[in-house]
């Protein structure tokens, strides 16, 4: 292993080579090494970690704006909104820049407009990302190996359960899942572990077996509230939150994921 100025291990992916710390494209950056061999549940989360959805929701919010006769956002503007459920992205794009402040009326209406349009437009950009589905492949075939741990895969997101369920099955991805739940699964939303929590019950996993997998802070925090791993996802709508509570391994891309959680590929443990 290699350690760079700030202790972190920093490994290559498979095939390639060490490199400059400061070179992200084909390393794992490893804060907290995790328990591998003990993960029974690997934990997703949707939107800028299994799929880039960001311009079927800029699209969206903006054709919500322009039905209530507010401006239009940069699509940079509404991707840093993203994360915290449909309400708080409506919530935040009526209210962005000099616009008046959206009263609850407002809010509610626009929130209706929002969900109905997106639904209907939510796979019209949106793709999973390069590499998603044959990591996904890989992690189910350790996971069916006959010396290797139990383990699940499911999806948590803030994003309302039945347009993730339905990305989901037009990507391919449902069948990789024991559950996929949404923002309003639970009566809360994460960075609550409640959610978190009711996948550990179904797949019956402790914290210390659980690795929640996010390109947010809002999905580090969660994992932290639930006393489990996270792995942060540098690639996805959100990474520079990450700089704010990072988590316990950063990856490059989905193939890291391999690499950093399937066991015969890199011992992590320092």
């Amino acid at each position: 292993m290699v350690r760079d100025s700030s202790n972190s291990i920093i490994a290559p992916a498979r095939g390639g080579h060490f490199s400059d710390p400061n070179y992200t494209g084909v390393m794992l950056r490893v804060l907290r090494p995790l328990p591998i061999k003990s993960l029974k549940l690997l934990v997703f989360d949707l939107d800028g970690t299994l799929i880039d959805s960001a311009q079927d929701l800029c699209n969206s919010v903006n054709a919500t704006l322009a039905h209530f006769g507010r401006q239009p956002l940069p699509e940079e503007t509404i991707a840093a909104f993203i994360g915290n459920g449909a309400l708080m992205l409506v919530r935040r794009a009526l209210t962005a820049g000099d616009e008046a402040a959206a009263d609850e009326e407002l809010l509610t209406k626009a929130h209706t407009f929002f969900l109905d349009y997106y639904r209907e437009h939510k796979l019209d950009y949106t793709y999973a990302y390069d590499g998603v589905l044959e990591a996904l492949a890989a992690l189910r075939t350790v996971h069916d190996a006959p010396d290797a741990p139990a383990r699940a895969m499911a999806v948590l997101t803030n994003k309302p359960v039945r347009p993730a369920r339905a990305i989901c099955e037009a990507l391919g991805l449902a069948p990789y899942f024991l559950n996929i739940y949404g923002g309003n699964s639970f009566s809360t939303k994460k960075p609550d572990p409640e959610g978190l929590f009711a996948l550990m019950q179904e797949a019956g996993a402790s914290p210390y077996e659980t690795v929640m997998i996010g390109d947010s802070q809002v999905d580090v925090e969660t994992a932290r509230n639930a006393g489990a791993w996270a792995v942060g996802c540098t690639f996805g709508l959100a990474p520079d939150s990450l700089d704010a509570v990072p988590p316990d391994v950063f990856v490059d891309t989905p193939a890291d994921w391999t690499e950093a959680l399937i066991p015969t590929r890199l011992p992590l443990e320092s």
